[in-house]
């Protein structure tokens, strides 16, 4: 038996395919933002053809994200933040706190140690510390995202961006470029910024270890030391950090499955 979680986000749609016993068998990230039908589509099928499988192979399938509505295969729908939590646990069963920072928002969340969320809080109102955040950072140092975590490791200049607006950083970065300041140096400040924004966040639900920090700018290592830093603990990163909310998504697919079969029957045939 396998099953499937599909997570629509606004940048990326994640897929995660897991078996009987619980084995991620397979795993998709794809860029097609909008929380689009066409990305969730795609993720599903690229999973799928890394396992060797067709949709008819799925057993169920649940969408999670701000897209899961509209994804057209789903058996059921699940709230990112349940899904989030279910995958960090089944991934790191000692996890009892979630940093997830995407495209669009950054999530926190405590978990307990059923896996369950206990508390949440996030930011959504404004791009401000997440990945769009970002791009617009590295589009007005003409640098690439790839290469801005490793580069502010290499700071000479503790600078601070007082900013928390995307638009007003923006200016403040153009600012410290014209000053001459160098670009590492500012790199640096822009990572603090976001872990700033990161721990006012964690500051509303408390911080319990183990912590777990997933999402895209989980591979940004300039913001996962800059959090580490502010915390003092070392963050646990899986090896694909964008797709803990399709893997949670397939693990309460699995879950639904099971739970419908109901427990053994106690008969016996003598």
């Amino acid at each position: 038996m396998i099953v499937a979680g599909v997570d629509a986000g606004s940048l990326t749609a994640e897929a995660a395919l897991v078996d009987e016993k619980r084995k991620l068998i397979a795993q998709s990230v794809v860029l097609m933002g909008g929380c689009s039908l066409a990305a969730s589509e795609e993720a599903l099928k690229a999973a799928l053809k890394r396992a060797d499988l067709t949709l008819e192979d799925i057993s169920y399938i649940i969408a999670t994200g701000c897209g899961r509505e509209i994804s057209p295969y789903a058996n059921d729908r699940v709230t990112e933040i349940t899904c989030l939590a279910r995958g960090a646990f089944s991934l790191y069963p000692s996890c009892r706190t979630l940093i997830d920072i995407g495209g669009q928002d950054t999530k926190v969340i405590r978990i307990n140690e059923r896996g369950i969320v206990s508390e949440f809080d996030m930011n959504d109102k404004c791009a401000a510390g997440t990945g769009r955040f970002l791009e617009v950072m590295a589009n007005a140092l003409g640098v690439g995202l790839e290469e801005m975590g490793q580069r502010s490791l290499e700071f000479s200049e503790d600078l601070q961006i007082s900013s928390v607006c995307t638009v007003f950083a923006e200016s403040e970065v153009i600012s410290l470029q014209s000053q001459g300041k160098a670009v590492n140096d500012i790199l640096r400040g822009i990572h603090k910024s976001i872990a700033d924004r990161t721990i006012g966040l964690l500051e509303r639900i408390g911080v319990e270890e183990d912590v777990v920090m997933t999402g895209g700018v989980a591979k940004n290592v300039g913001v996962v030391r800059a959090i580490e830093e502010k915390l003092g603990v070392s963050l646990l990163i899986p090896e694909e950090p964008q797709t803990v909310g399709a893997i949670g998504a397939a693990h309460i697919a699995l879950q639904k499955v099971v739970a419908a079969k109901g427990p053994p029957s106690m008969h016996n045939n003598d």
